[in-house]
Order: C-alpha cells, then sequence, then structure tokens
C-alpha cells in the first residue's frame, strides 16, 4: 500500500505516488477542503512510519510491475497526510535515486519551520509549497493547524526554504468560495507567492469531494480575477480547474491498485471504469470493496467518486 499508480498529473505528467504515511490521516493540519478526508490523528511530531528500505522495496516492486509505456516522468511523495511527518524523507529520496526518475513532493508547508525538514526537502529536484492565506485568523479557519503551530513561523520557513531550494519550485493555493477567495486575500497570497520567486505558481479549485461537504469552489469571474492578480506579479501562474483525465497505471492485481489509489487520491467514476477495463475486470471487484466497506461511495458537483473507507481504531 506503500506505492500507487501512475496516475495523471496535472502538474508531473504520469506520477508514481508514494504514500509513506499509510495509516489512517496523520497531519499537521485538518484542511476543510481536504481531498483525503478529515484528519484522523492531528500532529506535527515527525515519527517514522516506515524504513526507507521498505519504501525502496516496494518502489522497486511496483516500477517492476509496470510495462514500458507504463513508467513515471516522477516518483512523488504525496501521502495520507503530510510527508514531511516522516522522519526518513530525506534519506528514502536519496535511496530512491537509484531508479533514475526525478523525485517530487508535495508539502502543505506546515513543518517548513524546522530545519531538518527543510534539509530533507532540499534533496528533491521539485517541490511544490502550500500557499491558501496570508493571515493567521484565515489560516486558521481554512487549514485548521494542529495546537503548537504558529502562522509566522510557517512563513518563514517558507521563504528560507525558497531561498536556498535549487529544485524546481512551484506553490499551489487552492481557492474556496466565500472562505479565502477575496480580493483582499488573493492580493496578499500573490504578494507572499511572489516574494518566494517559484517557477510557477498553481491557482486550484476543489474538483474532489472535500472533507467538509459544504465546501464549493468559487464563480469561474472569481478564479480569473485570481489569476489576473498572480499574473500581474510576474509569476507564471496555472489555473488547476479541469480533470487531470482517467489514464491510471497498473500492476495488475486490481484490488491492491483500487485501495492504494484511493488511499490517497479519489477516484473518479470514469476512470475506475477505465482502470477495470485495462485490468480486463468488471464492477464485481468494486462491489466486493464495497461490500467490505474497504471502499466508500460519494458524489460531489454531480459526479461518483470513489475513496479508500479506514477503519479507525
Amino acid at each position: 500500500m506503500i506505492t500507487f499508480g501512475p496516475v495523471p498529473s496535472r502538474r508531473l505528467g504520469r506520477s508514481l505516488g508514494i504514500n509513506n504515511i499509510v495509516r489512517p490521516k496523520v497531519c499537521p493540519y485538518n484542511c476543510i477542503y481536504c481531498q483525503v478526508g478529515q484528519t484522523r490523528h492531528l500532529s506535527h511530531k515527525r515519527e517514522e512510519f516506515f524504513t526507507p528500505d521498505q519504501i525502496f522495496a516496494e518502489t522497486e516492486k511496483h516500477l517492476e510491475k509496470l510495462k514500458s509505456g507504463e513508467q513515471p516522468d516522477y516518483l512523488t511523495f504525496v501521502s495520507n497526510g503530510e510527508p514531511t511527518l516522516d522522519i526518513n524523507l530525506g534519506t528514502t529520496i536519496h535511496k530512491l535515486r537509484v531508479f533514475g526518475i526525478p523525485l517530487a513532493v508535495i508539502t502543505n508547508s506546515s513543518l517548513l519551520h524546522e530545519p531538518d525538514v527543510r534539509s530533507a526537502l532540499m534533496t528533491a529536484d521539485w517541490v511544490s509549497v502550500k500557499a491558501d492565506v496570508a493571515d493567521n485568523e484565515t489560516w486558521r479557519r481554512i487549514n485548521r493547524p494542529a495546537e503548537g503551530l504558529d502562522f509566522e513561523r510557517m512563513i518563514e520557513g517558507m521563504t528560507v526554504f525558497a531561498a536556498d531550494y535549487r529544485g524546481e519550485l512551484r506553490t499551489e493555493t487552492m481557492l474556496c468560495s466565500g472562505i479565502n477567495d477575496s480580493i483582499e486575500n488573493i492580493k496578499a497570497v500573490a504578494s507572499l507567492v511572489s516574494s518566494l520567486v517559484p517557477g510557477k505558481a498553481y491557482i486550484s479549485i476543489p474538483t474532489r469531494p472535500p472533507s467538509e461537504l459544504s465546501v464549493t469552489a468559487p464563480e469561474e469571474e472569481t478564479v480569473n480575477m485570481a489569476w489576473q492578480v498572480f499574473k500581474e506579479t510576474g509569476i507564471e501562474t496555472e489555473l488547476l480547474t479541469g480533470f487531470e483525465g482517467t489514464r491510471t497505471g497498473f500492476t495488475g492485481n486490481i484490488y491492491e491498485d483500487i485501495l492504494n489509489i484511493t488511499a490517497v487520491h479519489p477516484l473518479r467514476e470514469d476512470a475506475l471504469m477505465e482502470l477495470l477495463a485495462r485490468n480486463h475486470a468488471d464492477f464485481a471487484v468494486m462491489e466486493s470493496l464495497l461490500g467490505q466497506k474497504l471502499i466508500r461511495q460519494t458524489v460531489y458537483r454531480g459526479r461518483t467518486f470513489y475513496l479508500r473507507s479506514f477503519h479507525l481504531k
């Protein structure tokens, strides 16, 4: 369950996901828009979830199962929680270099105030940092951080990391209607992002079921306004508002593929059907997983999605 995909990524092409957390979601944030659902263990304490050798072995095994045309463009740390909580992240990235595939990390920025976290991320080829807000009050409302985290320290950590990092730096801003899509917040975030000097800034909206189903995407006019404001800062800006596609990689074990992907990446129904077809499987597979309560079904914005159902202990 450590690796999944490759899945089509709007940012990285074909991305082989590495879920270095796996257990019911552990994160320093409990973001209202998170596609993985509610945070089950709100924590900012770094710890070991898997050894670097375990992640290496699972990645090697997964790559060996893929056909030549299915090889990923990136190995991406994107977790059931925050990947930088993994105290072995830097060591694991170093071990995975042997595969000759660029390594990416998608972080919510919550732990960038820690020197060891910044040091681990320095070894990655591509890093995306989260920048949703520019003030403490809105940060607490949308990201809902763990007790003990400080907004100003987080911003300072982002600034220090961005100044020192020599890889491909990206930022991502998730806009939610009525919460952080005001012109005041957008201008402030654009100023913050500009100061980080990323190669590209991404503006996204909820396209998969969020942890709080009341969360909705802003109107198109608002998203366009945000894009215009960001562009005026001089930073290349791209909207992540569309569907990334249905062509999901597979290993030949349809049950594992579905469980591993849905642990961190809700499957839209059309993507699921294509995955089943490519594995020469039918919907009975999904009926079995639904019956065992390993997968749950939900509807968001008129589309059916399938998500991993973690049993709480």
